[in-house]
């Protein structure tokens, strides 16, 4: 293999662009340093072209986290929050909020508003039951964590967007974590 053959072109937003840069391209080398890659971006197209350096397999590869991570960062997860797509056991889902708006702005604002909540409480809490990370940008929620982490926070702003009170979300939620704690028990019980 070539070095320098493995490449992934992504396009973000303009308004990213310095986020991802960093001051003084401290974000930037970070990801290339902790990714193995090298990223070029375009100012003033918003395409990002990470390609990678060395000659590393496909499979361990850090082009696919590096786009993780530059995607993530885009979707206003800062980059302290990003690198923990750096595990293995985390990933990125990202949900369109306009499936639950349609065309409607004032819907998609009213939606967001109601997953932020007051001064951020409500994705603040979402986060401390669920383990993930979100973010609200755009018209898309963000999510890095477990595959189980990012199950339970996105079942919580699923419902928040169908409509349902966040009192019955935070049941939800609090139910969850009350199972979780018998299935752990359970566990412990039966070890001795």
């Amino acid at each position: 293999m070539t070095t320098g053959s493995i490449f992934k072109t992504i396009k973000v937003s303009k308004d990213r662009i310095g986020a991802i840069v960093g001051k003084k391209g401290s974000v930037k080398k970070e990801i290339e340093k902790k990714c193995n890659v090298e990223l070029n971006i375009d100012g003033e197209t918003g395409d990002i072209s990470i390609k990678l350096k060395g000659n590393e397999s496909l499979i361990n590869s850090g082009v696919f986290k590096a786009s993780e991570i530059v995607m993530a960062i885009s979707k206003g997860f800062s980059p302290e929050r990003s690198y923990r797509l750096l595990s293995d056991e985390c990933i990125l889902q990202l949900l369109d909020l306009r499936e639950y708006s349609g065309k409607s702005l004032n819907s998609l604002d009213r939606i967001k508003s109601r997953l932020i909540g007051q001064s951020g409480k409500f994705r603040r809490n979402v986060e401390d039951f669920s383990g993930a990370e979100i973010s609200i940008y755009g018209h898309f929620a963000g999510f890095i964590g477990t595959f189980d982490e990012i199950s339970l926070a996105m079942n919580a702003v699923q419902m928040i967007c169908k409509g349902f009170p966040h009192k019955s979300v935070y049941s939800m939620l609090e139910e969850y974590n009350r199972k979780k704690k018998l299935e752990k028990l359970e566990l412990w019980e039966n070890n001795e």
